[in-house]
């Protein structure tokens, strides 16, 4: 598969996991592009028989309050279709994996309120409420 290609399902994947934003596809596949190039940015996908069915990303940040890097998961969407069946406890074991040989002392992410079924995952595999994110739209 091309780049272009992986983007298109994994442009899907993201209308999934935020339903309610109007999604620029040019937009995102040129920060999708970028991701690939950085040193900074690692993504990883599920597949199934050829097809994108689940998208996680990881930003590895130099963090004071660590002393050290910190990996943070920007994005985690499986497929609808497909949830439930294990593919997210092997994204985050593959990402976690990836923050570990980038000697992170610790890995974050966040999720929104509603989504209590992701929190309750997440929490079953050892991740803990730990701050409210503040947040604030610049343009």
């Amino acid at each position: 598969m091309s780049q272009n290609e992986d983007f298109e399902m994994i442009f899907s994947l993201l209308k999934q996991l935020w339903p309610d934003n109007d999604l620029h596809y040019e937009t995102l596949n040129e920060v999708y592009l970028k991701g690939i190039k950085s040193e900074v940015q690692q993504f990883i996908l599920g597949e199934l028989d050829g097809k994108i069915i689940g998208f996680c990303s990881l930003t590895i940040k130099n963090n004071l309050w660590q002393g050290g890097n910190l990996g943070y998961i920007d994005e985690l969407v499986v497929d609808k279709v497909y949830r439930g069946q294990g593919l997210g406890k092997q994204l985050l074991n593959a990402i976690t994996t990836i923050a570990k040989e980038y000697n992170c002392k610790r890995i974050e992410l966040v999720s929104a309120f509603h989504r209590k079924e992701a929190h309750l995952f997440y929490e079953t595999l050892g991740y803990e409420k730990s701050a409210f994110l503040f947040s604030k739209k610049l343009s």
